[in-house]
């Protein structure tokens, strides 16, 4: 095989065949491994010899008469990829250290090594962010905190038993379907049964709730959560005397452990 039939590789690559010549360089191709495998080392560089001008791509064309001028022109082929390989470092380079001055990172470069660039990172101070400080939240039975931390309708009431030592907070609302009644208790030990009873001022009474204190109370040493209930009666406000708080033991038996006077 002569050296002549190797002659279009390079203006292949380049697409500067005519349609006849590159089929028929197409043709050749398929059963030339030498032209395949020097084409495929010609494409990765073919943007690089974008640049070459006409005079030199006129030469190409002439080696297909003078295989000297092709040697030539591979010499001249492979030192222009070395300054055009040598030129895209250069303007890598260029473009690290434009892009680090904007990004305010640093970068160092060592020109005509194939190595990549060492990049060394400057600290960067960010400013903390502060989160304003978030108030404290009391949740007081007494200042409108029954059932939650919406202030509560209806009239407040404290009292403490000065026998027992049972403190509650009662809150009474009227309703149209009569009265209803808010309360908390503390200092309440157990183990226990105990229910609230309404007065009414014609004399007449009404359980309305009642519950089990366990052996720990509310309230107590033992267990400082409170208890927190509620109830309704169908007696208007304005005819409860007054509302208590009693113990009942096992025999049903009621005794009282705090008494709210209207």
């Amino acid at each position: 095989m002569s050296r002549a039939d190797h002659q279009d590789v390079a203006a292949y690559a380049l697409g500067v065949l005519d349609l006849q010549d590159t089929e028929r360089f197409e043709e050749h191709l398929a059963t030339c491994w030498a032209c395949a495998a020097e084409l495929e080392t010609m494409v990765p560089v073919v943007g690089m010899l974008a640049g070459i001008d006409g005079e030199t791509m006129t030469a190409l064309e002439q080696t297909a008469t003078d295989p000297a001028l092709l040697d030539r022109t591979l010499v001249a082929v492979r030192a222009h990829r070395r300054r055009a390989r040598f030129r895209q470092v250069l303007a890598t380079a260029a473009a690290v250290v434009v892009f680090g001055g904007l990004t305010g990172v640093g970068f160092v470069t060592v020109a005509g090594s194939d190595n990549p660039p060492n990049v060394l990172a400057e600290p960067r101070t960010s400013t903390p962010a502060t989160a304003p400080p978030s108030s404290a939240s009391t949740d007081d039975p007494g200042d409108g905190g029954f059932g939650g931390p919406n202030p509560v309708e209806g009239e407040k009431h404290n009292a403490t038993d000065g026998g027992t030592g049972v403190q509650t907070t009662m809150f009474l609302a009227s309703k149209e379907y009569g009265t209803w009644i808010g309360f908390n208790l503390t200092k309440l030990p157990g183990p226990r049964t105990c229910r609230l009873l309404v007065t009414r001022k014609n004399a007449t009474t009404e359980v309305i709730s009642t519950w089990s204190v366990p052996g720990t109370g509310y309230g107590t040493n033992n267990n400082p959560q409170d208890l927190q209930l509620e109830a309704s009666t169908s007696a208007p406000r304005d005819e409860i005397a007054k509302v208590q708080v009693q113990s009942v033991d096992v025999n049903g038996v009621a005794s009282p452990l705090v008494t709210v006077p209207l």
